[in-house]
């Protein structure tokens, strides 16, 4: 007889999640400060979607393996834990040697081993919450997430700019040097970080396998070597798709970073035929399982995948174009060097600030607009905000009143670190609740690795390398977002 798995005391659930806090005070310097990095570094507004493809490419990688084998894992420290201990130490160290890089693309290759990191400590979190808490518990567990998350990204964002107002550290350099409040503020994060993510490993336990047997949820499902013929179309399709683009792209000498875009889709078709191989061969290891519960998943996952793909898509807009847009905008300076920029680029950091702020504020508000409409239309309404306060960069002019323009980006992000988990959370099998929270955030970081190959392209030429008008499609991604969301039903598997 299945055994009820026991609620857990708040405090309990505050240790499980407090964790979540260090790895978004890192997220967050990355988000806001890496392009500011790489633009002092010498790069130029059409290079920054390329210099960020690895925050995408090592999540399509990282996530998906790290719930593979947590799923499989059980040693001293637990199931989930050892990922969150050793990735906490990687990303400690790459955030005190990037910031230090001495060129461009010395800091691009430290920004892939920081998102390597920060990746396998941050997967394992949320199915953390669907292993150690029962049905009931979930919301305040993935709750609790979120307010962490805003805790620690409005500080983190803030961070350089605090410590030039408050404690007058320069944030200013020779040409090609990072200022010294964006190096101190990386080393504040990746201590931070550590100690938070050693907190939740402490503090914190997690159910054997045996005990999970007992509450129903140690299952796993094997790939049997059978049904090999399902990959062929997909796989044919995606090939013809990727050598075709990479035959324009050659042909027609565009920009050579929609090479990537070309490849990563050839590589998925070839992915196909050799998964389809393996499985006639009777082989069912990590890959071939991976694959296959991808063309497995519920359909509701299949339905909130499309609405992850296009919110993703902005925010990564936001995160990559926010820095240049305001400090050419609304400072006049395109200049790393100048006073002008710098201190754009640290109003850029407080507004991140403001927004995870506000974040925090509207995960006070969304379950009531949750209780007085639906999962759908509360998320299609945050999305709505999210996509005005993209579109008020273009129509406010003092960048003082910008603040205004991230209470929307902040109730749209509330809503999307949250709403989706929570329609999706009840159709997840259980046995495979980390490959398959590994698996949903393909949808994050697959419109992460369109933005990167395309953005620098649009924005350079359709709008003359105007990197305002990048958050204008950003917004544009957000509305639609927001109509596809009404369409997911959450009455069926």
């Amino acid at each position: 007889m299945q055994q009820a798995k026991p609620n857990l005391s708040f405090w309990q659930i505050w240790n499980m999640c407090f964790g979540f806090l260090g790895i978004q005070f890192g997220f967050a310097l990355q988000n806001g400060n890496v392009s500011r990095i790489f633009q002092t570094l010498g790069a130029s507004i059409d290079e920054l979607p390329i210099l960020w493809i690895a925050g995408p490419l090592t999540g399509l990688l990282v996530q998906p393996i790290v719930g593979y084998y947590s799923d499989r894992t059980w040693n001293r420290l637990g199931r989930r834990r050892p990922y969150f201990f050793y990735g906490a130490v990687l990303t400690t160290m790459a955030l005190f040697f990037l910031p230090n890089s001495p060129s461009l693309w010395m800091a691009a290759g430290m920004l892939w081993i920081l998102d390597a990191s920060i990746n396998i400590t941050m997967e394992p979190f949320r199915a953390f919450v669907g292993d150690n808490l029962n049905e009931k518990q979930r919301p305040l567990g993935f709750s609790m997430q979120s307010f962490f998350i805003g805790i620690g990204a409005v500080v983190a964002s803030a961070l350089p700019y605090m410590l030039t107002n408050w404690f007058d550290v320069a944030n200013t350099a020779a040409p090609g040097e990072i200022p010294d409040s964006v190096r101190y503020s990386f080393y504040a994060g990746g201590i931070v970080l550590f100690i938070a993510v050693l907190w939740t490993v402490m503090r914190s336990t997690e159910y054997s396998p045996t005990q999970l047997a007992a509450f129903g949820e140690a299952h796993e499902e094997e790939v049997a070597g059978t049904n090999q013929r399902r990959y062929w179309q997909p796989g044919t399709i995606a090939s013809v798709v990727g050598a075709l683009s990479l035959a324009l792209v050659w042909h027609f000498s565009l920009d050579q970073q929609l090479y990537i875009l070309g490849g990563a889709i050839l590589a998925f078709g070839l992915l196909q035929y050799w998964v389809s191989a393996a499985k006639g061969k009777g082989h069912s290891g990590m890959v071939v399982q991976i694959v296959d519960d991808l063309y497995q998943m519920p359909g509701r996952m299949r339905q909130l995948a499309v609405v992850q793909f296009f919110s993703w898509f902005a925010l990564f807009a936001l995160w990559i174009y926010t820095t240049a847009a305001v400090t050419s905008v609304h400072y006049g300076s395109s200049d790393p060097t100048s006073a002008a920029y710098n201190d754009g680029a640290d109003w850029v950091g407080m507004l991140f600030a403001f927004y995870n702020g506000f974040a925090a504020l509207a995960a006070l508000v969304i379950p009531y607009i949750v209780r007085r409409t639906s999962l759908q239309i509360a998320h299609c309404i945050n999305l709505v905000l999210g996509a005005a306060g993209y579109l008020s960069f273009l129509v406010i002019k003092d960048p003082a009143l910008l603040w205004i323009s991230m209470i929307g980006v902040g109730f749209a992000w509330a809503s999307i670190l949250s709403l989706p988990y929570a329609m999706l959370a009840d159709v997840l099998p259980a046995g495979k609740m980390g490959v398959y929270m590994g698996m949903f955030n393909f949808f994050i970081v697959l419109p992460q690795l369109l933005a990167a190959t395309i953005l620098g392209s649009l924005v350079n030429h359709l709008f003359n390398a105007e990197a305002i008008y990048a958050l204008a499609l950003g917004a544009a991604s957000l509305l639609i977002a927001a109509v596809y969301v009404l369409t997911v039903k959450t009455e069926t598997r």
